[in-house]
């Protein structure tokens, strides 16, 4: 018995250092959290703006506890974030201007929290766009339901191990100083028609200047004898600073009594109307 406890304490030791007993999904707001809802998704100070406010809503089924934190993230060419050791050319980061409260609070279901964002600019800071990310991160639960032991282990020789996921959501936080401005363009159209599947339109978002980019993507197609038809949308599609462009690729939907031939596709990407709906960038592919 005393060789099955130390065999037991060794591999929960083991799991410990590991960290197994939580499984942490550091999501995009893009994707559906279910159990907690942030509005506005983006926080962008211009100008004279010194502060800001966005609501945490817990839209689960019991008390959650989310811990508020700055990180900071890099966008590859196809939209996916990963964490930044260190900083590339043109990287600029806004965590160390930006305070905020609280730093942690707990929900009961369907409550919310204001959180308070301020911006402290330093002196002689450069023209140009900072951003980072604010996470908020749900913690495990105090009542040990996240216990790396398993209630459910059948001998005392026998390790049960319960992993967790503790969901967490972040948003682009963005400091813009001085004159910052961008231009986009939509290059490099390829329509592909898989025999078996749905067609797809893949371009190039393309930005230029020293401002990140945000709007709604919509595709459309006319046929030569036929009115216009929105066949696609991807609505908050960013490029951030210093990115120069991002590849895109959407699945096209069906057409009322055409077919994606004799006509032309129309791909827009708009500013969202709560920005002022501007056109950044429109480009047209000619089908045969």
């Amino acid at each position: 018995m005393p060789h099955a406890l130390n065999q037991k304490n060794r591999a929960l030791n083991f799991f410990h250092r590991l960290t197994l007993f939580v499984l942490l999904l550091f999501l995009p707001v893009s994707h559906a959290l279910a159990e907690m809802m942030l509005y506005p998704t983006r926080i962008v100070f211009a100008g004279n703006q010194r502060a800001a406010q966005l609501e945490l809503i817990n839209n689960g089924t019991e008390s959650a506890t989310y811990r508020i934190s700055l990180v900071n993230r890099r966008m590859s060419e196809t939209g996916a974030f990963s964490g930044i050791d260190v900083p590339l050319p043109g990287e600029q980061f806004a965590e160390d201007m930006l305070r905020y409260s609280p730093r942690q609070v707990t929900l009961a279901p369907g409550a919310g929290q204001a959180v308070r964002i301020m911006v402290r600019k330093p002196a002689n800071l450069a023209t140009g766009e900072y951003r980072s990310h604010m996470l908020f991160a749900k913690q495990p639960d105090p009542r040990g339901r996240t216990s790396v032991e398993s209630s459910d282990a059948k001998a005392d020789n026998e390790i049960g191990i319960t992993l967790t996921a503790l969901v967490g959501a972040s948003i682009p936080v963005i400091v813009r100083h001085g004159n910052t401005e961008a231009s986009v363009a939509l290059t490099h159209l390829d329509l592909r028609l898989p025999a078996d599947k749905a067609p797809v339109l893949a371009f190039v978002v393309e930005r230029s200047g020293n401002q990140s980019v945000y709007g709604d993507l919509t595709i459309s197609f006319t046929p030569h004898s036929g009115s216009e038809q929105v066949i696609a949308r991807a609505n908050g599609v960013a490029i951030y600073t210093p990115n120069p462009l991002r590849r895109a690729s959407i699945t096209l939907g069906q057409l009322n009594g055409s077919r994606l031939t004799n006509g032309a596709l129309r791909v827009t990407y708009r500013e969202q109307a709560e920005d002022g709906g501007a056109l950044l960038a429109e480009t047209v592919l000619q089908l045969p």
